[in-house]
């Protein structure tokens, strides 16, 4: 499960360590922005952000806004240029070229009066399919029909790199089939409101499709009865964070007792996939309880929880009163949206879903200098000589498993940009006018070309994020740290800007992904991305007493009235910043150390010390509607971002001293409080 948010590295290389103007000109960093009301001492984030925020409130389409949303905001109209000059020229485009799919595509996601007209046509023959299950037998067929589609239901179930033999690719099936964000919003008390808006919402869906309300009503309260069922056989989030919950290696023999009604060998067979002997079926208590549903569970409910789904995945593609009925629950319920986004945003989300890589080919060519690339590669040489460099003087660690660390560290992959090599679209046929076929043919194009990676080697060139993504992430099974084209510009990256603003922004984004090798989770895999311990037990107990403080640091942080952030739910990231932030002060300083005018100069009033801190707490600069941020403290393992921007500096002394901060402000972690990992 990569951790969002080329060749090995040589080992010894002449750093170039500055990576930015050596005398900028002109600020790259507007400290007008900054609000002198407010000690940065006490409330660091509302010193740099909290002029920003309140003159910045967020769009009646969005759910947040803040750096990352702003930027992802340009990237999505660069792509709107893209898949419109795409659609435009379709017809003359190449045949089977990726410009006359992306541009099939997008023009029949535009076409509302098609959509609007069809109603929900398209889905009547999964309907009718959905009708003639009367039985567990039933069931099952249909089960292995709708993944053979690309269509998920019930369980999930894809390829992935064995946990045991990271080369190799194996099936994987999990627990899944729900359509709440957690388990937890089945069984809570806090949650009743919204299980009761759920009722409602798939019962406005039956009505939809011509069901009678009485009755969409009594399927709806089916729906919900089956759905908890499955959440109370469900691991919750913090355990499916373990890699010892997600990896489960059965053979097909003894999956089949677990699920003697549900034929496993004849499922593979159904989805072209070459699982061989074995599979992981992780969680078996969940396909435990699927196994007792498929003997007890009537046929009519099986049918009004597949009928729903089928609905609720069909209804952005389907007319206009489906789109508003998903909208108004998964959006306005649920997060607090307040406003649909435009047509055009929702298209080109399905078009990124779809041929996503297809549209990074033509976003880079114009979108992702060569110039960028190298510096890029620099600071992810210059990032990793500073993390070795501190596993090297840890003191709470022994030689020997500083050993391991380092061999891991040696190991590190970097990507950057955009893949190597490109994917091949050849495959898929899309067609000028009818949206939803497309939408369909896609799913089962990409479905199939993930299944077909079951059994074969690991492609280790192969991007699992897109160069249009705002974002980066590393892979423990691969080991490598990926930075898609999109993220390395400002905030993150600025070819003008000083070094303490770049190592600020994306030195400690390269930082960060780096330490997800190092977390709590990814620190259970080796150099080769396989998961053994390679850990003494004294050290990996040291390692965990330091990091059941950081837990208990962000357990401590109150994102709502009365709610609070999980720190077990968002340790690997907290890990990931407080060691990247670390490693970016660190080569910041050695970069310094190589330009002693640099070191010493202020840049409206600051030092490259303080620059530093402030271009981090940028980063996480934003606000988010309260639903929303209700929602991502149960789903997500990110801290909401106003704590990633103290979170990591409150336990560095660089920070205090910068700033001149005293034992007993906010911002001062020190004795027993302060955290220190990596």
């Amino acid at each position: 499960m990569p951790h969002r948010l080329l060749k090995p590295l040589a080992l010894a290389v002449a750093l170039t360590l500055s990576t930015g103007a050596l005398a900028a000109t002109s600020s790259t960093f507007d400290v007008s922005e900054l609000d002198s009301s407010i000690n940065a001492c006490n409330d660091f984030n509302g010193f740099v952000n909290a002029k920003w925020v309140a003159a910045h409130p967020i769009p009646a389409d969005r759910t947040r806004w803040g750096s990352f949303d702003a930027l992802r905001e340009d990237s999505l109209n660069v792509q709107r240029k893209l898949v419109e000059n795409a659609a435009s020229h379709a017809a003359q485009a190449k045949p089977g070229s990726i410009e006359q799919k992306i541009g099939y595509l997008y023009a029949s996601g535009m076409n509302e009066a098609a959509i609007d007209k069809a109603g929900f046509d398209p889905i009547k023959p999964k309907l009718a399919r959905i009708a003639a299950v009367k039985n567990g037998a039933g069931v099952a067929a249909y089960i292995r029909d709708s993944y053979a589609h690309g269509e998920p239901v019930l369980f999930s179930f894809g390829g992935n790199a064995d946990f045991k033999d990271s080369n190799k690719e194996i099936a994987y099936a999990g627990q899944g089939g729900l359509g709440l964000p957690t388990t937890d919003y089945y069984s809570k008390p806090d949650f009743a409101k919204i299980r009761t808006a759920y009722v409602g919402h798939i019962a406005k869906m039956f009505e939809l499709t011509g069901i009678k309300p009485a009755e969409a009503q009594k399927q709806a309260s089916a729906v919900l009865a089956f759905e908890t069922r499955l959440a109370a056989a469900s691991l919750p989030r913090v355990e499916m964070r373990k890699p010892e919950n997600r990896y489960h290696l059965v053979s097909i023999a003894e999956a089949d007792k677990v699920t003697p009604g549900f034929e496993w060998a004849a499922f593979f067979k159904a989805q072209g996939a070459d699982a061989g002997n074995s599979f992981s079926m992780a969680q078996p208590k969940f396909f435990a309880e699927m196994q007792k549903m498929l003997g007890d569970v009537p046929a009519s409910t099986w049918q009004a929880y597949f009928r729903y789904h089928a609905i609720s995945n069909a209804a952005p593609y389907l007319s206009a009163p489906f789109q508003q009925e998903d909208f108004a629950f998964e959006q306005q319920t649920l997060n607090g949206q307040k406003e649909m986004q435009p047509r055009w945003k929702r298209v080109l989300e399905t078009t990124n879903g779809s041929m996503g890589m297809a549209l990074g080919q033509l976003y880079v060519v114009d979108n992702f200098p060569a110039s960028s690339k190298q510096r890029a590669e620099q600071l992810v040489k210059n990032l990793s000589a500073a993390y070795k460099t501190r596993i090297e003087q840890l003191e709470w660690m022994s030689d020997a498993t500083k050993q391991k660390a380092l061999q891991k560290w040696a190991t590190f992959v970097p990507k950057i940009g955009y893949p190597d090599k490109w994917r091949d679209w050849s495959g898929l046929t899309l067609q000028p006018t009818n949206y939803y076929a497309n939408v369909q043919a896609a799913q089962q194009f990409n479905y199939a070309y993930r299944v077909a990676k079951i059994g074969k080697p690991v492609d280790r060139d192969e991007w699992g994020m897109t160069p249009q993504t705002v974002n980066a992430y590393y892979s423990a099974q691969k080991n490598e740290i990926v930075f898609p084209a999109a993220i390395l510009q400002p905030p993150f990256f600025d070819p003008k800007a000083d070094d303490a603003i770049n190592y600020g922004g994306i030195g400690a984004v390269i930082g960060h992904e780096m330490g997800h090798g190092y977390d709590d989770q990814g620190s259970k895999f080796d150099a080769s991305g396989n998961n053994v311990n390679w850990w003494t037990a004294a050290d990996r107990s040291a390692f965990e007493a330091r990091t059941d403080k950081l837990a208990a640091q962000f357990d401590g942080y109150e994102a709502l009235p009365g709610k609070h952030v999980n720190g077990q739910l968002t340790m690997g990231e907290n890990i990931g910043d407080l060691g990247g932030l670390n490693a970016a002060y660190t080569a910041l300083q050695m970069a310094l150390s190589k330009n002693p005018t640099e070191a010493a100069s202020k840049i409206d009033g600051y030092t490259q010390d303080q620059r530093f801190f402030l271009n981090w707490a940028r980063v996480w600069r934003g606000n988010i509607r309260p639903e929303a941020q209700l929602t991502l403290l149960n789903t997500d393992p990110h801290a909401p971002a106003q704590f990633r921007a103290i979170g990591a500096p409150s336990n560095m002394p660089e920070f205090a001293k910068a700033f001149q901060c005293k034992s007993g402000d906010a911002m001062v972690r020190d004795g027993a409080k302060q955290v220190k990992i990596w």
